[in-house]
Order: structure tokens, then sequence, then C-alpha cells
């Protein structure tokens, strides 16, 4: 009998708990303690695929690179990604190999460094919106943008920084790869950071762009490409609220693909680039054939597949 698959793209604090924890031993720990609980997932049958951010540890390269400038090379955004990929998925893969020894399990966990391809002309690469990297005074900013030819932007008050594109993700290029170990019963860690952006050229050759792709698209779109059962999401809250932040904010357990899109369309549920995201990334895994998708913080994950904690979308 075939396992069932599923999908996790776990979110931010399972790296980093607080801002003082955020050292790389701060990391490896904190993915240990959701590693346990993937362990435990697929202790119980579960073929599984990892997705996972990587925001602030991109922003950290940037910043090492930046500060050592007179001295080396900078370094792309697009091979940030490719480290960061290398860095998480090493740590994750190693927790999840100590798991599965202590528990007796005969699994292996991997990591495949991917790029997921975008459209170059994609309208986000006309209006960038993600800040990343240092703040800046206004003289530096337009010094790199002549010199580099970076977009910029003043940002809340704080300074100036650069921004660029979030493009939607068109197709994982790893795919088969992925598959085919996941058909082994490798537990296998994927599109970290929403995966490294490529794009094709005119000859059909990939080359690394500077964007960054939600890591909820791309393990939406990951977990459509394998037919996963169930798509799963991490976070810091153990369920959705609908009318978040206000008086009348209420937690749910249950909602349907239609109701999903009716509260993601009045605007007022869910905060832009936090929960509405992740809404959408569910929406859009069910609307292509998905079963069910869940949201949950990671301490919950076993409970919230078995329909005991989180929220779960239908469709």
């Amino acid at each position: 009998m075939a396992k069932s698959m599923l999908v996790i793209a776990i979110g931010g604090n399972s790296l980093i708990k607080d801002r003082q924890h955020m050292s790389v031993p701060d990391q490896y720990l904190a993915l240990g303690e959701t590693s346990a609980h993937i362990a435990r997932i697929i202790e119980r049958g579960w073929n599984v695929a990892i997705g996972h951010g990587n925001g602030p540890q991109v922003g950290f390269i940037l910043r090492r690179s930046e500060l050592a400038a007179h001295e080396l090379h900078e370094v792309p955004l697009d091979v940030c990604d490719a480290d960061t990929q290398g860095a998480i998925g090493y740590e994750l893969q190693q927790n999840l190999g100590n798991d599965f020894r202590r528990m007796r399990i005969d699994r292996q966990a991997v990591t495949i460094v991917t790029q997921v391809e975008v459209d170059g002309n994609d309208p986000a690469f006309q209006l960038p919106s993600k800040p990343i990297g240092s703040f800046m005074d206004e003289a530096q900013a337009r010094q790199r943008a002549e010199k580099d030819g970076w977009v910029v932007r003043e940002d809340a008050g704080r300074g100036w920084r650069r921004v660029i594109a979030s493009p939607r993700p068109l197709r994982i290029v790893e795919e088969r790869a992925i598959t085919s170990l996941l058909r082994d019963d490798f537990a296998v860690i994927t599109v970290g950071g929403g995966g490294i952006p490529v794009v094709t050229d005119a000859h059909g050759n990939l080359h690394g762009v500077a964007a960054v792709i939600d890591k909820d698209f791309s393990s939406a779109l990951l977990a459509t490409t394998i037919g996963a059962d169930v798509f799963m999401i991490t976070t810091a809250v153990d369920r959705v609220a609908l009318d978040w932040g206000r008086p009348t904010q209420r937690w749910v357990d249950r909602l349907s693909l239609a109701e999903a899109k009716a509260c993601l369309a009045e605007g007022t549920h869910f905060a832009p680039g936090s929960m509405a995201p992740k809404i959408e990334a569910c929406i859009e895994f069910l609307e292509h054939g998905g079963g069910e998708a869940v949201i949950a913080n990671p301490e919950n994950m076993e409970r919230a597949l078995a329909g005991e904690a989180g929220t779960r979308i239908v469709a």
C-alpha cells in the first residue's frame, strides 16, 4: 500500500525563536525541536517533503558580504539562496538522521539544492517590493542604484534599503529527483527559501536572478507537483484567526475552500505578508486538486494531522 504524501513548509520560528537566539547553534537547536515532530510523523507512515524559509539567513550572508566588501567580492543573491539551502538543509537532515536513529526508524533525510523557475516577464520585476540587506543612508543607496542597478527605497523612516521582486514560482527544476527520492522513502528537504529563482533564456539555459520567491507558494507548487495528500504550513500561531488583531478576532478550526477564498477577498481577516500568503498558498494547492491544507504551529504538527489542532482548509 502506498504511503500518504505530506509536504510541510516550516516557518521562520523553526529556525529563530527570538532575537536573543539567532546564532547558528541556536538555529540548529530550534530545528531539532521541529525535526522531532517531523520524525514522529514519518514514524506513523507518512512520506514527507520539507520546505523552509531563509529570509534572516540570507540577510546575515548579505551583511557579512557587505562588511567584507573591501577585501572580498560580494555574494550574489541567488548564490545566497544556494548557500542557505545547503546550510539549513544540513542542519535539518542531521537532526532528522539523529531522530531516526534514536527512534529506530530505517529512513534517511537528504537535501536537494533546488532551482525554481520564474517568468522573467512577471509583473513583480517591474514592481519590486521585498526589502533585503542592510539599511543605508540616501547617498549610499543612490550610489548602489547607479553603480549596481539596484532598486532602492526609503523604509518607514529607518533608512534606505534595496528592494527586489517576488515573482510567482512556475516550475521546480529538480522535480524528477525529488519524486524519485520520495518514492524510495527518503525524507526530502527541498525548495529552501522558496527555491533559487532562475529564468530560462532563448536557448533554454537557466540563469539565476535577483529575486525572492515566497516559500509557501513554492511549497504549495511542490505539493501539487508530487501529488501530496496534505499540504501543511507551520507558523508561530496554533490556528488561523479571522478578524486578526481586532476585538472581534476569533480562532477557526476549519474552513472550506470557498470560505477561505471569501475571507481572503475581504482583505480584513489576514495580515498581508504574514497569514494572507499562507492562506493563498493553501487555496492554490486545493484549487489544483489537493485534498486538504493545514496551518498549525510546529509543536502541534502531529495533532493537526490527526484533526486535533491547527486549522484545516478543505476542498
